[in-house]
C-alpha cells in the first residue's frame, strides 16, 4: 500500500515538474521570438528611415547643384 502511494506521489511530482519545465520553456521561446521580431521590425524601420533620409539628402544636394 505504502509503495503504491509513494509511486503515485513520485509520478505526480515528475509530471508536474515536466509540465512546469515545458511551460517555462514555451514562455521563454515565445518572449525571445517576440523580442527578436521587435528587433527585426525596429531594424527594418531604422534602415528604411536612413534610406529615405539618404534619398532626401541626395535630392536636396542635386537640387542645390541645379540651383547653383
Amino acid at each position: 500500500m505504502v509503495v503504491i502511494v509513494v509511486v503515485v506521489v513520485v509520478v505526480v511530482v515528475v509530471v508536474v515538474v515536466v509540465v512546469v519545465v515545458v511551460v517555462v520553456v514555451e514562455v521563454v521561446v515565445e518572449v525571445t521570438t517576440a523580442a527578436a521580431l521587435v528587433v527585426v521590425v525596429v531594424v527594418i524601420v531604422v534602415l528604411t528611415i536612413v534610406a529615405e533620409a539618404k534619398a532626401v539628402v541626395v535630392v536636396v544636394v542635386m537640387a542645390f547643384i541645379v540651383m547653383e
